[in-house]
């Protein structure tokens, strides 16, 4: 490549720019991410064609900010990324997807493929951020504690009790819930959880997901002549109706299904307005044998999920086999 054809590039790059710049004031995001994938393809393709290593980038950002020297866009490390972006999409499936990668903001698009192991769980999360719209330190949450591996994995009945609405209910359980800011004692028990739970409500509510109101704790519902507590009661704005969510520090067992049938039927009948839809009840367990959860839900006619609950992020297998052992550590000190 000679001096002409690297300046038709620079020339091409800042025409291009000012283009998607005049623009950029009604739709600044996509206009901008619409460049970002243009220069992205560009620096590629030369790099693919011509032998120049970083020098390229390193000039392609300074002759970029010299010109427009108010936009941090044409930094170095930021030409690397999105050389990575682009890499990363660029094929049979992403490529189908460009046009959802505009919709949501470049530092979300960044986390995606820098966290993400594969093509299936970034579609997940580009996704997923389109549809709730939720900030990057959400994201980062989400992906850090695997939310594509438990997003909709609860063992549920939703599709008998909720014919019409079952994809929208499965939507907001997960199997299991990650709990990792609480800090409990050994021998904890269901109150201890509750109020853990209560007391770090803005963790809870990211955890639950978008949606989720909370209404309150052992919420005291009058049926009959008896007075019945709910561990926890919330309404789900977008679902419009009433969740009950009962705790469990032991392993799942068939009566606990039972309870919580009631407890839903009881806010139908005494909570639940005419505009309201069915209550959904979220059973959340220690551990649970998923044939003994399925048989329970079997003949229940009420909405119900059941979910199991982790203290701490389990490590990854492959990591886990990476960690020293104690023995290592015995060894190490050995030999000091």
């Amino acid at each position: 490549m000679d001096l002409v054809e690297y300046k038709n590039i620079i020339i091409d790059l800042k025409e291009k720019f000012k283009t998607h710049q005049i623009r950029a004031s009604i739709k600044v995001n996509s206009e901008l991410l619409e460049f970002y994938w243009y220069m992205g393809k560009k620096i590629i393709k030369i790099q693919k064609n011509y032998k120049w290593g970083s020098k390229f980038l390193e000039n392609l950002s300074k002759d970029l900010s010299k010109e427009f020297p108010d936009v941090k866009g044409f930094s170095y490390r930021n030409l690397k990324h999105i050389r990575q972006w682009v890499n990363f999409w660029d094929n049979e499936i992403g490529k189908q997807l460009v046009s959802q990668l505009f919709q949501i903001p470049w530092g979300h698009n960044l986390v995606i493929i820098q966290k993400c192991k594969n093509l299936d769980e970034a579609i997940f999360y580009v996704q997923n951020t389109i549809k709730h719209g939720i900030s990057r330190s959400v994201l980062i949450h989400q992906i850090e504690s695997g939310l594509f591996f438990r997003d909709k994995k609860a063992i549920n009945n939703f599709d008998k009790t909720l014919p019409n609405n079952s994809d929208l209910a499965k939507e907001i359980t997960k199997d299991p819930y990650i709990f990792d800011f609480l800090t409990l004692s050994d021998d904890y028990q269901e109150k201890e959880l509750e109020k853990g739970l209560i007391d770090n409500i803005k963790d809870f509510l990211l955890e639950l997901g978008s949606g989720f109101a909370f209404v309150g704790k052992q919420y005291n519902l009058k049926v009959g002549n008896s007075d019945f507590r709910i561990d926890l009661l919330f309404y789900h704005i977008k679902l419009h109706c009433y969740v009950v969510i009962e705790l469990k520090t032991t392993e799942f067992k068939p009566e606990y299904a039972g309870k919580l049938n009631f407890y839903i039927s009881a806010v139908d009948g005494e909570l639940k307005s005419e505009i309201d839809n069915p209550t959904i009840g979220i059973l959340i367990c220690k551990s649970k044998d998923d044939l003994v959860v399925e048989y329970s839900l079997k003949d229940i006619n009420k909405p119900i999920g059941v979910s199991e609950y982790n203290l701490t992020k389990e490590l990854p297998k492959e990591l886990k086999n990476s960690l020293p052992t104690i023995e290592d550590f015995k060894t190490l000190k050995g030999q000091k």
